[in-house]
């Protein structure tokens, strides 16, 4: 996944378990927020507006902290 950053939003702590939120924008694009839905045993992503986040809530983290079943659902929402 050339280009695609992954974010954490450390002003909320939402990256505690059970349930970690993560973010992800390529390049200029839009960000998409991305939360495990336990009903639906899988990764959901959502579209959200520029106004909604601001650079200062989000810091960049690694990917060996985002899990492997995320990881599969980017590479599928961000096909080369």
């Amino acid at each position: 996944m050339n280009g695609v950053r992954i974010y954490i939003n450390a002003v909320r702590l939402e990256t505690l378990p059970p349930n970690p939120v993560f973010y992800s924008r390529r390049a200029q694009g839009p960000y998409y927020r991305w939360c495990y839905e336990e009903k639906l045993a899988k990764w959901r992503g959502s579209r959200l507006p520029i106004s909604d986040i601001t650079s200062r809530e989000l810091s960049v983290t690694t990917w060996k902290g985002v899990p492997a079943a995320l990881k599969d659902k980017l590479n599928e929402h961000y096909l080369e």
